[in-house]
């Protein structure tokens, strides 16, 4: 492939999804990426959620006044749930029965493919319209079940739509039809954290807001979450597919990027555009090196370094034609400990493996830099 078909040639992005990870990986490799996979949650099958199965007897023996629906997998699955435990066709004349919200449009999508009608669906797509339009018209007195979108915590803000409409005097049945929990075996999302921290990843990518909040959980068990933070707000990309995934890192001062469209295809040519955009470019020594997370562009030539080369030319290019002294650069190498020594080695382990030694230039007695023309800084 020519690099215009490749355009995340050196690049490495974090994937984070539990759902259709592989088709989206699929989607990245394709574009040249380097992609690293640690799910940040687990789903719970909703077949073997009891709480579920309860719920929806629940709901079949005493059918709500309103039913809100809120996300298009959660609809379907809750009804595909429904049909294993033999309560397909109670459950569907007891929705029918209400009066259906549908939050969006994709939502009213999956209702109506269940043979089933929405009587209003706000133009926003936002849960706080729907709430608001309940309370407008008054719900005291009203059974009103609620398909949740997953399990809050304190990095996933928004309104709290049953407890709102339970002040408001409503008899509200939640249907928590997407649960999730930490993966079962977290070191694989520990190593993920650690990458971030250490600037290993160029991007990573989130598609839903649970797995922002795991993620966000584990590094604060960890004590890793101020350093993820750091490596997130100055240096590794976060991509979300939306703005209701992006929030809890709004929350926390985060920048993120997003597609215009919700969607796998749209975030992956969002990745494809973003990253090249966004990427360092220095000329020096006759040659031009572009920055990536754990590689480096020499021209078009992609050079994998040890981490010893990663940590000295990401400090050299922090300030592209200044000098670094040796006592930086030492402090910068993996460990910090040896004296200058081990930086004249790992320098010419460096200029070995970019295979231009003119790119990084000795200053007698000062220490090193890139060898960029003065006139181009």
């Amino acid at each position: 492939m020519s690099p215009d078909t490749t355009p995340l040639r050196g690049f490495t992005v974090g994937v984070t999804a539990a759902r259709r990870a592989d088709e989206f990986a699929t989607l990245l490799t394709r574009r040249g990426a380097e992609v690293v996979h640690a799910p940040a949650i687990r789903i719970i099958p909703l077949s073997d959620d009891t709480e579920l199965e309860r719920v929806t007897r629940s709901i079949v023996a005493n059918p709500p006044d309103i039913t809100v629906a809120t996300t298009a997998i959660g609809f379907r699955g809750w009804m595909g749930a429904a049909d294993g435990w033999g309560l397909s066709d109670e459950l569907s004349r007891s929705l029918a029965g209400s009066r259906i919200l549908a939050r969006g449009p994709k939502v009213t999508g999956a209702i109506r493919a269940a043979e089933l009608r929405e009587e209003w669906s706000p133009a926003s797509e936002s849960s706080a319209e729907v709430l608001e339009h309940l309370l407008a018209e008054g719900v005291r007195g009203r059974r009103i079940a609620v398909q949740l979108h997953g399990e809050r915590t304190e990095w996933e803000p928004g309104t709290d739509v049953c407890e709102a409409l339970r002040d408001a005097g409503a008899d509200v049945v939640a249907v928590p039809v997407y649960r999730w929990t930490p993966p079962d075996d977290p070191a694989v999302l520990d190593r993920m954290i650690e990458q971030i921290a250490d600037y290993g990843l160029d991007a990573v990518s989130f598609t839903s807001a649970p797995a922002v909040a795991s993620m966000l959980m584990r590094a604060k068990e960890t004590g890793m979450l101020e350093l993820m933070l750091r490596g997130l707000r100055s240096g590794v990309t976060a991509v979300c597919v939306g703005p209701v995934t992006a929030a809890p890192f709004a929350a926390l001062e985060v920048p993120v990027t997003m597609p215009s469209r919700a969607r796998l295809g749209s975030l992956a040519r969002h990745l494809a555009e973003e990253l090249p955009r966004r990427a360092v470019r220095i000329e020096a020594g006759g040659h031009v090196l572009g920055m990536r997370g754990r590689c480096v562009m020499v021209d078009d030539t992609t050079c994998c370094l040890a981490p010893a080369g990663m940590a000295l030319i990401r400090t050299l290019a922090a300030r592209p034609g200044r000098v670094v002294s040796r006592e930086e650069l030492l402090a910068a190498l993996p460990g910090g400990g040896g004296d200058t020594h081990a930086v004249e080695t790992a320098v010419a382990r460096l200029r070995s493996a970019l295979g231009a030694p003119s790119i990084v230039q000795t200053v007698v007695k000062r220490g090193y830099r890139l060898a960029v023309d003065p006139e181009g800084l």
